[in-house]
C-alpha cells in the first residue's frame, strides 16, 4: 500500500491523512464545493472535486469516489465513519476495481449492517441480546400480528430500523394503542434515511447504561478487545460525552464483556476496526445491542487509555500486517479519558445547526488534553453535513483530574462567528450525577426539561458595558457625520469590533 485515498471529509478526514503521513503513505482527498478551502484538503497531498455540496451529489457517489481513486493512483481506500463507511457497496466495489478497502470484508459489513441478522449472530456466538424480534419486520407484516409480538415481548418496547443508526427510525412506545402508528412513522423515517424500510422491535430497559468494547481484527484471526467505553450520555439517542473506563464496570465485568466482544467479532471472521455495543442493566446484566463495523467518532477515547493508534493499525492491517499488541494490557486502562464533541449547534435554540464563518478561534491546550479538529479561523461551517467541528479529548491519571482539564480546555475552548455546544458542555461537567457517575441512557433526555427555558451562555463580565459603548458610539456616528444623501458612513474599525463581539455573544443594547 503507497497511497491511500480519504473517501470523508472534516475532522476524521484530517485524522486519516495524519495517521498516513505517519507511516509515509501518501494521501488523496475528496472534495464537493464547499468544502474545496477544507482543511482535510488543505494537508493532502492531492485533491479532487466530486460534485456538488449535497453529499448524495458527491460524497455518497461510490462511482465517482473508484473513479478518482484510478486516475490518482491511489491503491487503497479509507472510508472514515459516516457516509459509506459501512457500505457493503462500495467496499465491494473498491475489491473489484483492484483497491484495498481499509475496514472489514463487505460479507461482514452486510451481515453485523444489518441490526437482525447481527442479533442472530450474537445468539449463535452465545452471547445475550435484548429480547424482540429476530427477523425484519417489512411493510408486508399487519400490524395486528406486530401488536402480537410485541405483547409477547412485553411493553415499553423500542421500534428499530433494520438499517439503522445515529437514532434514525427509532421509536419507544409505552401504550399499545400507539404501536401501529410509531411504527409506521418509523418506518417512514428508515426508508428516507438508509433506503431500507424494514424495522424490528427490541424492549425496552428502563434505565440501562450504553457500554461498547472498541476491538482491532487482523487477517490472519487474530481479534483483540480494548477496555469499554461508557457512552450513556446522550441526546435522543445521540452520544455527546464518551469516557473510558465505565465507573459501572468492575474488573470482572469488564472481563466477560470484552470477552463476549471479541467472541461475535471471531464468529464472523472480523477484520479491521469495529466496535460492538451493549446496553448493561441496572442488575449487571449486559445484552449485545449492534455492532458498528467502522472507525468510531469516539475512538480517540480508547487511543488516550491504552496508547494504540487505532487508525495506524487500521491502515497496517490493511497492509496484511498482523496483530502484534499485548490483549492483556489492551483492556488494562491507564488513567481516564472523555471525550465532548462540539458541534456547531444553539443549545439555547433546541440545538439547531449554527452554520456560517468561524470569526475567532482559539484551541485548548496543555497537558492531557486532544483536539481533533478540521475547524479554522475563517472557515465556513457548512450546512450540508453534519454539524460536529470537533472532538475534544482530555486525559487524567483518574476521572477526577480528568474532568477538571475537560473544565480548563472547555474554559480555554472559543469560537467566535457561530454557536457551539461548549456552554452546554460547561453546565453538564458540574451537575452532580455526572461526576456520581449516577447516570444512564435515559438521564440527560430527563435533565434538559428542567431546565425551563434558562440559556446555557453565561455572557462575559464586560458584555453590558461593550453592548453600551458600541451602541452609544455607533448612535452618535450617525448622528453627527451622515452626509447629506443619507447614507451612514461605516463606523471606525474599533467599534465594528465591539458590534462583532456584541452581536456574536448574542448581546442587544
Amino acid at each position: 500500500m503507497r497511497k491511500v485515498l480519504i473517501a470523508n471529509r472534516g475532522e476524521i478526514g484530517v485524522r486519516i491523512i495524519r495517521a498516513c503521513r505517519d507511516l509515509r503513505l501518501a494521501t488523496v482527498a475528496v472534495y464537493s464545493d464547499c468544502d474545496r478551502g477544507a482543511l482535510h484538503v488543505r494537508l493532502a497531498d492531492e485533491a479532487y472535486a466530486i460534485g456538488p455540496s449535497p453529499s448524495a451529489e458527491s460524497y455518497l457517489r461510490i462511482d465517482t469516489l473508484i473513479d478518482v481513486a484510478r486516475r490518482a493512483g491511489a491503491d487503497a481506500v479509507h472510508p472514515g465513519y459516516g457516509f459509506l463507511a459501512e457500505n457493503e457497496d462500495f467496499a465491494a466495489a473498491c475489491r473489484g476495481a483492484g483497491l484495498t478497502f481499509i475496514g472489514p470484508t463487505p460479507e461482514a459489513i452486510a451481515l453485523m449492517g444489518s441490526k437482525t441478522a447481527a442479533r442472530q449472530a450474537a445468539i449463535r456466538a452465545g452471547v445475550p441480546v435484548v429480547p424482540g424480534t429476530e427477523d425484519p419486520l417489512g411493510a408486508d407484516v399487519a400490524d395486528e400480528a406486530i401488536a402480537r409480538i410485541a405483547r409477547q415481548i412485553g411493553f415499553p418496547v423500542m421500534i428499530k430500523a433494520v438499517a439503522g443508526g445515529g437514532g434514525k427510525g427509532m421509536r419507544v412506545v409505552t401504550d399499545p394503542e400507539d404501536l401501529a402508528g410509531a411504527v409506521r412513522a418509523a418506518r417512514s423515517e428508515a426508508g428516507a434515511a438508509f433506503g431500507d424500510s424494514a424495522v424490528y422491535l427490541e424492549r425496552r430497559l428502563l434505565k440501562p447504561r450504553h457500554i461498547e468494547v472498541q476491538l482491532l481484527g487482523d487477517r490472519h484471526g487474530t481479534v483483540i478487545p480494548f477496555v469499554e467505553r461508557e457512552c450513556s450520555i446522550q441526546r435522543r439517542h445521540q452520544k455527546v460525552i464518551e469516557e473510558s473506563p465505565s465507573m459501572a464496570v468492575a474488573p470482572e465485568l469488564r472481563a466477560r464483556i470484552t470477552d463476549a466482544a471479541a467472541t461475535v467479532a471471531r464468529s464472523v471472521g472480523y477484520t479491521s476496526a469495529g466496535t460492538i455495543e451493549f446496553l448493561l442493566d441496572e442488575d449487571g446484566s449486559f445484552y449485545f445491542l449492534e455492532m458498528n463495523t467502522r472507525l468510531q467518532v469516539e475512538h480517540p477515547v480508547t487511543e488516550m487509555v491504552t496508547g494504540v493508534d487505532l487508525v495506524a493499525w487500521q491502515l497496517r492491517i490493511a497492509d496484511g500486517e498482523p496483530l502484534t499488541l499485548d490483549p492483556v494490557s489492551c483492556v488494562r486502562p491507564r488513567g481516564h479519558a472523555i471525550e465532548c464533541r462540539i458541534y456547531a449547534e444553539d443549545p439555547d435554540n433546541g440545538f439547531l445547526p449554527s452554520p456560517g464563518k468561524i470569526v475567532g478561534l482559539r484551541v485548548p491546550a496543555g497537558p492531557g488534553v486532544r483536539d481533533d479538529s478540521g475547524a479554522f479561523e475563517g472557515w465556513e461551517v457548512p450546512i450540508f453535513y453534519d454539524p460536529m467541528i470537533s472532538k475534544l479529548i482530555v486525559w487524567g491519571e483518574d476521572r477526577p483530574q480528568a474532568i477538571a482539564r475537560m473544565r480548563r480546555a472547555l474554559a480555554e475552548y472559543e469560537v467566535r462567528g457561530i454557536r457551539t455546544t461548549v456552554p452546554f458542555f460547561k453546565w453538564m461537567l458540574e451537575q452532580p450525577e455526572f461526576h456520581e457517575g449516577a447516570f444512564d441512557t435515559t438521564y440527560l433526555d430527563r435533565l434538559l426539561p428542567a431546565r425551563a427555558g434558562r440559556p446555557f451562555t453565561e455572557l462575559p463580565a464586560d458584555a453590558p458595558d461593550i453592548a453600551v459603548v458600541a451602541a452609544a458610539l455607533h448612535t452618535y456616528l450617525r448622528a453627527v457625520s451622515a452626509p447629506a444623501a443619507g447614507d451612514h458612513p461605516a463606523p471606525p474599525a474599533a467599534v465594528s469590533a465591539w458590534t462583532e463581539r456584541a452581536r456574536v455573544e448574542g448581546l442587544r443594547p
